[in-house]
């Protein structure tokens, strides 16, 4: 690709203007002399980790973000495009032909039909093992239960069918979930869709807006920072209920801090602590996204805060909640963890950073993530940068076997 030159003569006056040496501005950033003057020159392009930092400490809004991303656009080099897909919101066919046939999905005992609450506790003992199996794992055992829900709504009478499609809405909402986890992204957005169809026949028509929420995860984890916010904003001007609105704040707010916008996303993650503090849930189905955060805005703030540029603060951010999360949440102590270890790294506490990650490294080997890999990626790229440390070397390997896991 053709290198920035613009960007790093902005990035040259705003060092100079602050007064700032090359050493100091690689103290503050945690990259060496010799690659930030490359950069300044025009030598190499800069890394979108720097360009975050830089944002952070010169406080220049995102704006050396934005003027990197038009000259890499005007030299040709796109990002990959974001995924798109229409969220279906009528009632399918996928249903309708089970309940006209008695149900064709899976076989379900002729004797007393179990209640749906039965169920509901079933999806909360599955997101309880799926903290602790590899997602590959519990995909057929979803598929199998959003088999046996809808045979079960095919079967009921009316008064109770539309509580059974709702519940049976959530297995498939999970099913897409751990679908993107395994990176099969075309299936989690099938499984979307066929959540949405399910929840409309149940008469959840908010779950369509919870399925922009999730589309905008995957846009996000594609780097796709603009497509992102526009999605979380869609789902937030509709009249869903407020811990869907919750949900796609934190969402915004993610795709924001991609952006480089610290105010625009601390807005939105102020709207999203006031909107999740009301638990109501209209449709009566299980709770929509994750149940393992105490506190998931000051989490996701954490989050946010690294892709602002700011690592050390989000370090700290993230240790403190990272501490909260309950043991046997394996998935999310390693989501975070390493996303904490990350942040050290970035701030230039390589020791601290490594210690952290050594143990996640193991649990991610056994539980494998799609998402999470992209955080193991950039922690190899930070890593990378101080291969002569001993502490590094030694977990190579262990870095090495998980990329590897993931491929």
């Amino acid at each position: 690709m053709d290198v920035p030159l613009r960007f790093g003569a902005e990035l040259r006056r705003l060092r100079e203007e602050a007064g700032m040496t090359l050493q100091q501005l690689a103290n503050v950033t945690s990259y060496s002399r010799g690659h930030l003057s490359k950069i300044e020159r025009g030598s190499n392009p800069p890394p979108i980790p720097l360009v975050q930092r830089c944002d952070a400490h010169f406080r220049t809004g995102g704006r050396l973000h934005r003027l990197y991303s038009a000259e890499v656009e005007s030299a040709g080099v796109k990002a990959r495009p974001a995924r798109r897909r229409v969220i279906v919101t009528g009632v399918g066919s996928l249903f309708a032909a089970g309940l006209a046939d008695g149900g064709k999905y899976g076989h379900v005992g002729d004797g007393e039909l179990p209640p749906q609450e039965l169920y509901q506790d079933q999806l909360h003992q599955m997101k309880q093992l799926g903290q602790n199996l590899a997602p590959a794992s519990m995909l057929p055992i979803l598929r199998s239960q959003v088999s046996n829900v809808i045979e079960l709504a095919a079967r009921s009478t009316r008064s109770s069918r539309a509580g059974l499609l709702v519940t049976a809405s959530r297995f498939a909402e999970y099913l897409g979930w751990m679908a993107q986890e395994s990176g099969n992204d075309s299936v989690a957005l099938k499984a979307t869709d066929e959540a949405v169809e399910l929840a409309c026949a149940g008469g959840d028509v908010h779950l369509a807006d919870y399925a922009l929420v999730r589309r905008a995860l995957i846009t996000y984890y594609n780097g796709d920072a603009s497509q992102t916010v526009a999605l979380a904003q869609q789902a937030q001007r509709s009249g869903a209920p407020p811990r869907v609105r919750g949900l796609a704040a934190q969402r915004e707010a993610q795709g924001l801090a991609l952006l480089g916008d610290e105010r625009a996303c601390g807005r939105a993650l102020d709207r999203a602590r006031d909107l999740l503090v009301v638990e109501e849930d209209a449709s009566g189905g299980p709770a929509l996204g994750t149940t393992q955060l105490v506190d998931p805005v000051s989490m996701v703030t954490g989050w946010c805060l690294y892709d602002l540029g700011r690592p050390r603060a989000a370090a700290d951010v993230l240790e403190r909640e990272c501490r909260r999360i309950a043991p046997h949440a394996l998935n999310t102590r390693t989501r975070y963890g390493l996303r904490r270890a990350l942040s050290l790294a970035a701030a230039g506490e390589i020791e601290e950073s490594c210690e952290t990650a050594r143990e996640l490294l193991a649990f991610m080997s056994v539980i494998p993530s799609a998402t999470v890999r992209t955080d193991v990626l950039r922690l190899d790229r930070e890593w990378s940068r101080f291969r002569g440390n001993a502490v590094v070397r030694g977990l190579r390997p262990a870095l090495a076997n998980v990329l590897n896991v993931g491929t």
